[in-house]
């Protein structure tokens, strides 16, 4: 009987030590002591693969109880798909628009993001200053940020390059050119390299046109003209403005080099590129990666420029698009707030300094731009040199059958420059195509 009683006396007492190591562990847990596993996905770009872990080992200085797992890859939109089927979501992801997978415009248009707009009220990590505090004006609220009509922010901007432009310094020097202010300059200076078999204009391909037309639309009609086209306001795509656009780009396909639709491709636009760097086309639209994308076949006595683009009168004013990359957290992801928290973190001083070790620009008023490469400074100054900036782009709508948006919006100008197709003929396909689309916005 004695036993009996001791045996139940010890198994009271080996109960009573489970349940308070449970409420224990259990307490720590509801303290916040829990260790959080935050996945972050990200594309591996020109920065390198060095970047991101070196964000994350100072991240964890000011947030120790987070353990992140990195994803980064090259091919990050071949793995993602996966993923997402199987309900395994990264609470962060850092891939842009504009991709040709179209990713980050269907998590868009499916409205499968998280809000981020909490964000911009925290504090960032380690500092005193509130995120809205910090990010340079425009680069939220516009239609990428807030893809909706709910005032909220989706997509947070990362890393921006000014647009424009590129061209040999070196051989402007060399031949005592200026730099063309306007479009009547722009056509003077491309019958004068005409003389000397140099066409006026190359692209790479037509997707690069997303950088070229906006500053053009801007220059012809202002701001608040841009800001209509990019919200499908009704006859604006037949307006007088939108006709001397299309009648300039006219002009301009007539001195395009000849042998860049052919290399317009993902396989042969550096070809494109080159003509610039072999003194063959004066000007390519482009952004500062270019530096690095060409710097195996770039010449020791070439010198980059960048301009914006030219103004339609003597006063007029110019402007450089900046593009921009986005960093988002899908919706379904498990650990949203701490997702947000390291986005706050990534507008620091302390992340500044290392993102401006690989030249990636982020738009925040405390950015280390001095520390920058000389060759990356000198794209950053178009905007001290007059250059008005410029940001967004179309505002989401639903998918539309049968609707090739880049198709009929920027891949009709190689067209154009091989002469079989008319800008007019071009004006009218994208008319009709933004009237759709006007259709099927999505408030």
């Amino acid at each position: 009987m004695k036993v009996k009683l001791c045996l139940l006396s010890l198994l009271s007492i080996l109960l009573l030590m489970a349940c308070g190591e449970k409420k224990e562990n259990e307490s720590k847990e509801n303290s916040g002591s829990k260790e959080t596993v935050l996945k972050i996905a990200t594309l591996e770009s020109g920065y390198g693969d060095k970047m991101w872990p070196e964000i994350i080992e100072e991240y964890k200085k000011v947030n120790p109880n987070v353990k992140i797992e990195l994803t980064q890859s090259k091919d990050i939109e071949s793995s993602l798909p996966g993923q997402f089927q199987a309900e395994n979501y990264p609470d962060v992801i850092m891939l842009g628009i504009g991709r040709k997978a179209g990713i980050t415009e269907n998590f868009v248009k499916e409205k499968e993001l998280a809000d981020l707009t909490p964000v911009l009220e925290m504090k960032v990590p380690g500092e005193e200053k509130a995120v809205k505090d910090k990010l340079v004006e425009g680069f939220t609220g516009n239609t990428i940020t807030n893809p909706y009509s709910d005032g909220k922010v989706y997509l947070m901007p990362m890393f921006y390059s000014p647009t424009g432009l590129f061209y040999n310094k070196t051989l402007f020097e060399k031949n005592g050119w200026q730099v063309p202010k306007t479009w009547d300059e722009m056509f003077a200076l491309g019958d004068k390299a005409k003389e000397k078999k140099i066409a006026l204009l190359t692209y790479p391909t037509t997707g690069y046109l997303d950088s070229f037309l906006p500053p053009i639309l801007a220059g012809r009609g202002g701001e608040q003209f841009f800001k209509d086209v990019m919200n499908y306001k009704q006859g604006i795509w037949t307006s007088p403005e939108m006709n001397d656009v299309f009648k300039t780009l006219g002009k301009l396909a007539k001195y395009v080099e000849p042998t860049t639709v052919a290399n317009a491709t993902d396989e042969g636009f550096k070809k494109n590129q080159q003509l610039v760097l072999d003194d063959k086309a004066l000007f390519m639209p482009n952004g500062s990666w270019i530096v690095g994308e060409m710097a195996a076949t770039t010449p020791k006595d070439f010198k980059w420029g960048m301009t914006a683009y030219p103004s339609f009168t003597k006063d007029g004013a110019q402007y450089a698009w900046s593009f921009f990359e986005q960093i988002w957290v899908p919706k379904a992801a498990k650990n949203i707030e701490e997702a947000q928290k390291f986005i706050a973190f990534l507008y620091s001083d302390k992340a500044a300094e290392i993102f401006v070790k690989y030249n990636a620009v982020q738009p925040i008023n405390s950015y280390p731009y001095d520390k920058l490469s000389e060759e990356n400074k000198v794209f950053y100054d178009v905007y001290k040199n007059g250059a008005k900036a410029l940001v967004g782009g179309y505002a989401t709508t639903k998918p539309v059958e049968g609707i090739d948006f880049r198709g009929t919006l920027y891949d009709s100008f190689n067209s154009v420059v091989n002469g079989t197709k008319t800008p007019e003929e071009w004006q009218k396909e994208v008319n009709e195509m933004m009237e759709k689309l006007r259709n099927n916005l999505i408030n």
